[in-house]
């Protein structure tokens, strides 16, 4: 059985994805390698075991999360497209079942905003986990006065969580932002399509979606 374990290990996939982020990284983005492809898989696995998903999908969404930016390794736009190709080579040759290939490679093609659409559990709770992770650490420029609008929201977060009520009926995205890197305003500047496409992602989940910024809630 291909498990998240057997993914993680890989020398391949963990070559493809070191490449990637060596693309975003000569290309001025944030972060997108092993920090980030991890705490994707983690925080989408807290999402469907929150929600009393079976053991064999939350493994699946964890997969989808560390695979889901390989196809920064061909070109950032479509990358969610490419990735998806990628991903379905890669897990064909080691012959995981056709099902569960097909909820990973549905999950990685919809995860872009512009693009992506919650159209099961699996590609929901990957959309959630990937656009919250918005923090400091992801900010690679060193100096503050060449950052450009996304750096100075990145680095201007300095705590995000990202929750599930007890009642499974909210997900709150709650960001502490330092209003002197960045304002509100630009946040929702760069990040508007991405929090919309949360929106609908917790929906397919059947919860609703808020998003609170330094305790006022916007979303």
């Amino acid at each position: 059985m291909i498990t998240f374990e057997t993914i993680k290990k890989d020398a391949a996939i963990n070559h493809y994805i070191k490449k990637a982020d060596e693309s975003l990284c000569a290309l001025g983005f944030t972060e997108h390698s092993f920090a980030h492809v991890t705490k994707v898989a983690e925080t989408s696995a807290y999402i469907l075991e929150s929600l009393g998903y079976p053991e064999h999908e939350i493994e699946l969404v964890k997969i989808a999360g560390y695979l889901h930016d390989i196809g920064n390794l061909v070109n950032r736009i479509d990358h969610s497209q490419s990735g998806a190709v990628m991903a379905f080579r890669i897990l064909e040759s080691m012959n995981m079942p056709a099902e569960d290939i097909a909820t990973i490679v549905t999950a990685i093609g919809n995860h872009d905003e512009g693009t992506g659409v919650p159209v099961n559990a699996v590609a929901a709770a990957l959309i959630l986990a990937d656009k919250s992770d918005v923090r400091r650490s992801r900010v690679r420029n060193a100096d503050i006065s060449t950052f450009d609008i996304h750096d100075r929201v990145n680095y201007s977060v300095v705590k995000s969580t990202l929750k599930i009520n007890e009642d499974k009926t909210l997900i709150k995205l709650k960001l502490q932002i330092d209003t002197h890197i960045s304002s509100v305003m630009n946040y929702f500047e760069i990040f508007l399509g991405r929090m919309i496409l949360c929106k609908k992602a917790a929906e397919c989940l059947g919860l609703q979606f808020k998003l609170i910024i330094n305790e006022q809630q916007l979303m």
